[in-house]
């Protein structure tokens, strides 16, 4: 009897810390204890933990268990400490070798039968894993293809406690190798306790394909201190359930890609969700029912391009941590988008929680779309609380023990009705709101919100004439996207070694000097700037703007025509 190591890893929003999971087995009174910061959920570990070991035909050592897990001032969360604390105990009894399992890290949780539950958040986990220097992750069979996605680690998948035991009490090594598959995985990947493992015993999988796991950690999410969350559980499941499908078919229904071929009558609307697609540019629409707003917003994916690999493993590490990855996709490669009902909470749009705090739709929505259909119902607590994030790319949840930063870059989408009660109004049974409740109901979209808002357009309703005329001038998404994707191109080389990927994110300082447009295309902003119909906040998006139809129109920069159409759309003005 002595003490054994192993590690595991602690989650704080989307940053993984790394945990020694220590165990002593020693002379007192009998029992488990665990100690260092531990919340609910893992506290009861110590319940899952015995009977697992019980279960699975080991014996328990009937004297004083103490499982420290260090730094113990780092709060430690949820039940994916089962699995090392498990391991380490049974270890530390002299079960399974210590030395064997000092290296690798433990990630799962247990069921009383012994069996090994998937998690969430093994993404992030295993980035930190690596980043820490693991070589070997032992994960959930479950969540082995969202683990295997990180590369220049080995990753073992894991059925049950009493198979991954055996597998520990071989003279070989944790994983046998064999060449790689999709996603990172051996060609003898089979998770420990699946018939057809070697001894059924299991196999493990190999490393990942690809580089620089290190720096995929670093750039999933901004770093995020210690914080016990508090208020709006509730409000993370509402914003959850929104996120929309987050693949190949955003917004479809039974299987059905959404197009913009779909939206007839709206060529202006159409044109302008483009320069929005190519640019990251937020975009705001007015206008009666069945004018096709939401069709636009749900039709706005297809146009954006691919994610990168950096963004792609950004935006599954958030997903994982929220618990809504789809489970037949590890890895999420096209921008998600979300659309959260207007009697969502404050905590269910940033972020927050009970307990362990939780991405909220502005983090769900990172390098995709966030849609607020019927934007003047949202609470202004709510709509108030997307200022900060629009402007800074991410948002900080604080709570009593500490604050959490999750990344949030997004391309905000509003709709609304122009009165409250969105009737069709025709010459002879005209809307009855008066003009005061008209301006009233638009006013809960305070200035500063739509002051960030780059474009805003009003759609109106189409006769029989316009839309079977527009049907012959109609483009699908796939040529859309085609042009989107050439003016992202033309910005990247245009920002090539700077942090910024579209116009959207150039800051205003860079706006004024490196990319600043000449003197005659700039005329007709100041002059708005001088007489107050131009802040100047808005002055430096309706530059982005202008570079964004520079690049669709394969300019080298702005000219007059780009900046009066920038103006145009930034004002909400045809021009």
């Amino acid at each position: 009897m002595a003490v054994a190591r192993t590690r595991c890893v602690a989650l704080i929003g989307v940053s993984g810390h790394p945990v020694d999971v220590e165990a002593d087995v020693g002379a007192g009174v009998a029992g488990l204890h665990l100690i260092g910061m531990l919340d609910t959920a893992l506290s009861e570990a110590r319940d899952r933990v015995r009977s697992a070991v019980v279960n699975s035909r080991h014996p328990w050592p009937d004297t004083r268990i103490t499982v420290s897990l260090f730094p113990a001032s780092l709060p430690k969360r949820g039940s994916l400490f089962d699995l090392a604390i498990a391991v380490a105990l049974l270890a530390a009894a002299g079960v399974v070798p210590a030395a064997k399992v000092a290296e690798p890290f433990f990630l799962g949780e247990l069921g009383l039968d012994g069996s090994v539950r998937p998690v969430r958040g093994v993404l992030p986990a295993v980035l930190a894993a690596v980043a820490a220097g693991a070589r070997t992750v032992v994960v959930p069979a479950r969540n082995l293809a969202e683990a295997s996605l990180v590369p220049d680690v080995t990753v073992v998948p894991a059925v049950t406690l009493s198979d991954l035991v055996g597998r520990l009490r071989d003279d070989g090594p944790l994983t046998s190798g064999g060449p790689p598959g999709p996603h990172g995985l051996t060609g003898s990947a089979v998770p420990c306790g699946l018939p057809g493992s070697p001894g059924s015993s299991g196999a493990g999988a190999g490393p990942g394909s690809g580089s620089g796991a290190a720096e995929s950690a670093a750039a999933i999410g901004s770093g995020g201190a210690a914080g016990d969350g508090e208020g709006g559980a509730e409000g993370i499941e509402d914003a959850a359930g929104a996120t929309g499908d987050a693949g190949d078919t955003v917004g479809g229904v039974g299987g059905v890609v959404p197009d913009l071929a779909d939206v007839a009558g709206q060529p202006f609307a159409r044109r302008a969700l483009e320069i929005c697609a190519a640019g990251g540019h937020n975009f705001w629409m007015l206008g009666p029912p069945g004018t096709g707003k939401t069709m636009l917003a749900e039709r706005l994916p297809t146009l954006l391009p691919p994610l990168e690999r950096d963004q792609a493993l950004e935006v599954t590490a958030i997903h994982s941590v929220a618990g809504v990855l789809p489970p037949d996709r590890p890895l999420l490669t096209r921008p998600p988008f979300v659309a959260p009902h207007h009697t969502a909470t404050v905590a269910a749009i940033v972020g927050g929680g009970s307990g362990a705090v939780r991405p909220g739709a502005v983090s769900l929505a990172h390098r995709g779309v966030l849609f607020l259909d019927e934007a003047p119902e949202y609470p202004a607590s709510v709509l108030d609380s997307l200022r900060q994030p629009l402007e800074s790319g991410r948002v900080t949840v604080s709570r009593a023990q500490g604050t959490v930063t999750f990344p949030a870059r997004f391309v905000l989408v509003l709709a609304a009705n122009r009165c409250p009660c969105a009737r069709p109004s025709r010459p002879d049974d005209p809307c009855r709101c008066s003009p005061a409740a008209r301006r009233r109901y638009l006013a809960r979209l305070s200035g500063p919100l739509l002051d960030r808002v780059d474009v805003k357009v009003t759609l109106y309703p189409s006769t029989r004439r316009e839309l079977l005329a527009d049907r012959r001038f109609i483009e699908p998404s796939r040529v859309v996207a085609e042009r989107v994707l050439l003016a992202r191109e033309r910005a990247a080389r245009r920002l090539a070694g700077t942090p910024w990927r579209c116009n959207a994110e150039i800051p205003a300082r860079a706006l004024h000097t490196v990319y600043r447009p000449p003197s005659r295309a700039m005329a007709p902003l100041l002059t708005c700037l001088d007489v107050g119909a131009l802040s100047a906040r808005g002055l430096d998006r309706v530059l982005r703007l202008a570079w964004t139809l520079a690049d669709l129109a394969g300019k080298a920069g702005p000219e007059v025509a780009e900046t009066n159409a920038a103006l145009g759309l930034w004002l909400g003005e045809e021009r």
